[in-house]
């Protein structure tokens, strides 16, 4: 029953933030849309902001499951920007609701797990330093997340296949020299 009563208040938020900025949206008006009460959103969330970031887990948790290995992040990153652009109002009116700051936070909690998993999978001999890991998972998010923020700020004109197809172009094999070379710095 929680996940349904937070899958319902978020998908009220999604669809009142596709219509007018986040800081004009109120809890009133999202559990009058959905039909709960101020006390049951308390409950689950402390504020609308907290309520975005569940909804932005959710959602990028669903386009990555199963894409997070090293032979498919591509595909976990395209479900990504897909999923971005599918819903573009309710991204453009968040983005700039609140500050690219905290917009960045979120993605870089959603692309760490997916890089440490693909490093943790490259570093079957457990022979990385975790502080190692966390530099070359840190790397490749802040290359993607510049990216797609620039795909962002462009009004996600580019295709995301052709971005993820020119991204993968540039990185191909670097995430696995990166791996050996720094193990061998271990040994």
């Amino acid at each position: 029953m929680s996940k349904y009563t937070k899958q319902a208040l978020g998908e009220s938020l999604k669809k009142l933030i596709s219509e007018k900025p986040l800081n004009k949206i109120t809890v009133t008006e999202i559990v009058n849309d959905c039909g709960l009460n101020r006390m049951t959103f308390y409950y689950h969330f402390q504020d609308i902001y907290d309520l975005l970031e569940w909804v932005c887990v959710e959602d990028a948790e669903k386009a990555l499951k199963g894409k997070s290995s090293y032979s498919n992040w591509q595909d976990g990153m395209y479900n990504v920007l897909e999923l971005i652009r599918e819903n573009k109002a309710f991204v453009m009116h968040a983005y700039h609701s609140i500050s690219r700051d905290y917009l960045e936070m979120y993605a870089f909690r959603l692309t760490d797990a997916l890089f440490i998993s693909v490093i943790d999978e490259l570093d079957k001999d457990n022979k990385l330093d975790p502080d190692d890991k966390e530099f070359i998972a840190s790397f490749y998010k802040y290359a993607f997340l510049g990216i797609m923020m620039n795909w962002v700020d462009n009004d996600m004109k580019e295709d995301p296949k052709e971005l993820i197809e020119r991204l993968s172009i540039v990185v191909e094999g670097d995430i696995t020299n990166a791996v050996e070379r720094f193990s061998e710095r271990r040994v």
